[in-house]
């Protein structure tokens, strides 16, 4: 099936015979909608037999079922829907001990370099940063190195680095590569398909899209991997409840549809910010002067719908941040409005002054999560935040 068609519906499977056998539990009384199975725990018919769920801090239908559709989007083998994004991340760093050592990408979602910097770090896992774009990342390897740490795009810098590039570098030296695909979704970029072998999402944002609900996913194609999370799964107690499994299972449906759109307002978006006066620079990989851009033709189906800008002074980003109206001055990204934030007091707060800096993330620099809205109304409320 092609993608449109997997946000909605499970893969056929063949039995032995070569004969279609449908993936998905059909016996739910004809329900086009997929069931909330709002239960804590599961009767038996006896000892040592089972419906298939015993207690939904283990496994729930609702949830398995949401699990199974994000795991067909990015080809992988499992995948394992928990709280939040940041609990998907947390739950990732249980596979490492004290000791061992991760290269990460210095312009990381600020939650992922608190949780690194304030946590793992206690815990005696160790980090360099790197630009992963550009840098020589290989050169930075060591014997206790067990993993390399990627978003691309990176957030909020839009950097682009080559999946397929880094991913022969790990396999090379027997170490994962880790990829944080929130920006771009699995409707457009499948870095498991490039190498990658750990997949890492915030559902709450393309995926649910609709700003209702906190969700996050790890995707894996490494059935030594798969049979490690699913253990820590169930004794961390780290699942998504049903309801909310429900809620990005519905999100999903439209996921295809809500990408396109968002992405074609994004396109025009950057192309009208590059005339603005108090625009100094732009940063969206859809652009041909982007450095990644190539490279986004090659390992993505598309450029996403985020867009990084600089204003001429701190004070005109404030005051933008202030007059818009239409869109929304607010934390997180990929739902169907349109939502502005300011990385330096929301989403990089906790990042250290000097690394926000270093990775350009200025007192002037503003990101704009490009929605579904008419594109004109969304220009026309940038236009008049900016005039002011």
């Amino acid at each position: 099936m092609n993608i449109e068609t997997k946000c909605i519906h499970l893969e056929t499977e063949q039995n032995d015979d070569g004969q279609p056998v449908c993936r998905e539990d059909c016996n739910h009384y004809g329900s086009i909608s997929f069931p909330i199975y709002q239960t804590a725990t599961y009767a038996h018919p006896g000892v040592g037999k089972s419906t298939g769920f015993d207690y939904s801090r283990l496994q729930n239908p609702t949830r398995e079922q949401l699990e199974k559709i994000v795991c067909q989007l990015e080809g992988g083998t499992d995948a394992f829907a928990l709280s939040t994004g940041m609990a998907a991340i947390t739950l990732l760093m249980e596979l490492f001990k004290p000791g061992d050592h991760l290269i990460v990408d210095s312009d990381l979602y600020g939650g992922t370099i608190r949780l690194f910097d304030n946590v793992s770090s206690k815990n005696g896992i160790q980090f360099t940063r790197a630009n992963c774009s550009s840098d020589d990342v290989e050169s930075l390897i060591r014997p206790a190195t067990k993993a390399i740490y990627i978003e691309t795009p990176t957030n909020p810098m839009m950097n682009v680095t080559d999946i397929a590039a880094m991913a022969k570098i790990a396999r090379a030296h027997n170490i994962l590569l880790i990829v944080d695909n929130t920006f771009m979704s699995p409707y457009f970029q499948n870095p498991l398909v490039l190498g990658a072998d750990v997949v890492i999402h915030s559902g709450t944002k393309f995926l649910a899209g609709h700003n209702d609900t906190l969700a996050g996913f790890i995707v894996t194609s490494r059935p030594e991997l798969q049979e490690k999370l699913r253990f820590l799964i169930k004794t961390t107690g780290s699942g998504l409840a049903p309801f909310d499994s429900w809620l990005v299972l519905r999100g999903i449906k439209t996921l295809g549809i809500r990408m396109e759109k968002a992405q074609a307002n994004a396109k025009k978006i950057s192309s009208w910010l590059k005339t603005q006066k108090a625009v100094t620079k732009v940063i969206y990989p859809g652009l041909e002067e982007h450095p990644g851009h190539k490279i986004m033709q090659r390992q993505s189906r598309g450029f996403g719908s985020m867009v990084t800008f600089r204003l001429n002074s701190t004070e005109k980003a404030l005051s933008v941040l202030e007059k818009v109206q239409l869109i929304k001055y607010a934390e997180s990204l990929g739902g169907v409005e349109t939502l502005i934030t300011y990385p330096t007091t929301q989403t990089h707060a906790d990042v250290p002054e000097e690394l926000r800096l270093k990775n350009g993330i200025t007192p002037e620099t503003l990101r704009l999560s490009v929605g579904i809205e008419n594109v004109d109304d969304l220009i026309a409320d940038l236009e008049k935040a900016l005039s002011c």
